[in-house]
């Protein structure tokens, strides 16, 4: 049987916790951050925890890391 790829772009975008969840950084971080207010600032440097249904589909690409 042959090993099984792991998509890279995934592996770069995800952890995976003790507790087998997958943290991602919040996106739109990186332009026009001027014009939020401070509270999504804020909100935009805390990690967030992937969704149920994501978190199936993600796993099939990173199928060693899990």
């Amino acid at each position: 049987m042959p090993k099984i790829k792991t998509h890279q772009a995934t592996v770069k975008r995800f952890t995976v916790t003790k507790s087998k969840k997958l943290k991602h950084r919040k996106p739109g971080q990186d332009h026009f951050n001027a014009r939020d207010t401070g509270s999504e600032g804020t909100k935009k440097r805390r990690d967030m925890t992937a969704s149920k249904a994501f978190t199936k589909n993600i796993k099939q690409f990173i199928p060693y890391n899990v």
